[in-house]
């Protein structure tokens, strides 16, 4: 089958399956759940539909039980938006992928504050230099250039007209 009709295949369930889970599910268990992506076979007879759950592992295996009593109720959803003569089986999935990357994301913070302050404590007069460093790139806008170059009222030529001549 035409990878282009699967991805669309794929879209279609990815989609219904966020919008029946956000506003039509009543199961208490599902919470806190976001639809990543979902996998179609290519013969459109099975759906793995991937799910983020935020919260403890508890509650992840809590709305994922949630989540596979409701699939059948999510596949009827899908077959009334779907033309196809099959609808498929479909499995959720935990993605564990979202959580990795915020999990990456702290672990890259912690480093950089780590090297930070071993900077510092390596350097400690280092401030003191980028402050020299500042004071003397006083001059470095476009304007306060400009009104240096130009000869000022303590010349008197600013004051006088006739100073071209």
């Amino acid at each position: 089958m035409k990878s282009h009709r699967i991805a669309r295949v794929s879209e279609v369930i990815r989609e219904t399956a966020a919008e029946v889970i956000l506003f039509e599910l009543k199961d208490p268990r599902v919470k806190n759940v976001t639809v990543t992506r979902a996998e179609v076979s290519g013969d459109l007879q099975h759906a793995k539909v991937f799910v983020s759950v935020m919260g403890s592992e508890k509650e992840q295996q809590l709305t994922m039980h949630g989540l596979k009593s409701a699939a059948g109720f999510v596949q009827t959803k899908i077959a009334s938006q779907l033309t196809s003569r099959y609808v498929p089986h479909v499995t959720f999935v935990l993605d564990d992928g979202v959580k990795k990357s915020v999990e990456i994301g702290r672990m890259i913070r912690e480093e950089s504050e780590r090297l930070a302050a071993d900077h510092a404590a390596a350097n400690p007069n280092a401030d003191d230099e980028t402050d020299d460093e500042e004071d003397d790139d006083d001059l470095d806008s476009p304007e306060e250039v400009k009104h240096a170059e130009q000869p000022g009222p303590a010349d008197g030529s600013a004051n006088h007209p006739d100073s071209s001549r």
